[in-house]
């Protein structure tokens, strides 16, 4: 951040998130070496209030952006914003793991050197994610958040998955959540907005997931009309070009963002597999809300921030005036054979 050109860094968006960084830096490096049980919950106390602090630097970040699109070319505006990204998610990756560590260990039904079942979570890693239970919760998730958001009487595409519907491997599941969360939520929206004026039935989402040895992939496949030709330069992008002021405006609507799918939820009986476990409160209960209308323009490139991070990639193939296929790799967490080198170059930018 202290390279970028003086005229982005004092814009007050970019210079609120410099000083929230320098401010957790400064009290972490106060902190005295963690001796005993008391230490360790002062020290969760102090990393929770900063969790907390920092829901405001996505929004903030994507502000600054936008309002310094004229200042520095997109390609380097961008390369930043998924440098501070990927820094992010490391940083509340340790955080939360120890937290929700911490969590474990007081709980009362905590036996330490019991066997742990693969249903169960060491901290915020989900030992057996399958893959068709969390994409049947963000489904039901996502046709209420269009039901929200359009009217309760507008008709949603029904969601279909097939494949390897045993597929499982372990994974943060708020990440992998907000990942085809995202996906999804297009695909239905642009379902929905595409044939909005046929009295024929919805085409379905159709959700394939495949397994293979060291990773899964997930492709979603819609009927939703594409991607227009115009948008396409900016679908990667946190500077949305000619829709940069629209999103301006929609971001300063959502002053707290902490980039899971449960900010966004309407519902909250719907729950999925993390919240079923017993004697652990979910990571995804997120101190923020945004509207589920409201566009920001940040669901793709930071759905690939997160992908990337862990080994992955997600890829759009459009067929404008038909639909979208989104493949979105999971890398499998704690195979033998994971990509730990390229997370690796990434924490060290």
């Amino acid at each position: 951040m202290q390279r970028l050109p003086y005229v982005v860094v004092t814009n007050p968006h970019i210079n609120d998130v410099y000083e929230l960084y320098y401010t957790a830096f400064d009290k972490f490096r106060r902190i005295k070496e963690i001796k005993t049980l008391e230490d360790n919950e002062r020290l969760c106390k102090e990393v929770s209030e900063m969790l907390r602090a920092h829901l405001t630097v996505i929004p903030k970040l994507a502000m600054g952006i936008h309002e310094c699109s004229d200042l520095m070319p997109a390609s380097e505006l961008d390369h930043f914003m998924n440098t501070v990204l990927r820094s992010r998610i490391s940083r509340r990756v340790i955080a939360e793991q120890h937290l929700a560590l911490t969590e474990t260990f007081n709980s009362h039904w905590f036996s330490p050197g019991a066997k742990l079942s693969e249903s169960e979570f060491i901290g915020e890693v989900f030992i057996k994610c399958i893959a068709k239970e969390v994409i049947d919760h963000c489904a039901k998730t996502v046709q209420e958040l269009a039901r929200s958001a359009n009217g309760p009487d507008t008709r949603v595409p029904e969601i279909k998955i097939n494949g390897h519907l045993e597929a499982s491997f372990p994974y943060i599941l708020s990440h992998l959540e907000y990942i085809i969360g995202e996906l999804l939520r297009n695909s239905v929206q642009a379902v929905i907005e595409k044939h909005q004026h046929s009295s024929a039935p919805l085409p379905p989402i159709e959700v394939t997931v495949c397994e293979a040895q060291q990773h899964v992939i997930i492709r979603i496949s819609d009927q939703g009309g594409g991607i227009p030709r115009d948008a396409l330069p900016y679908l990667w992008s946190f500077d949305k070009g000619p829709l940069k002021y629209q999103r301006l405006v929609n971001l300063e609507q959502v002053p707290l963002m902490a980039a899971t799918l449960q900010e966004l939820r309407v519902n909250k009986n719907l729950t999925g597999p993390q919240s079923e476990r017993s004697g652990h409160s979910s990571s995804l209960s997120s101190l923020s809300m945004r509207p589920p209308n409201l566009r920001l323009g940040m669901g793709l490139p930071l759905s690939r921030v997160y992908a990337e991070y862990w080994a992955g990639s997600l890829e759009l193939h459009s067929l404008e005036g038909y639909g979208v296929d989104a493949f979105l790799q999971i890398s499998k967490l704690g195979n033998k054979n994971e990509q730990l080198a390229t997370r690796a170059a990434m924490d060290a930018v």
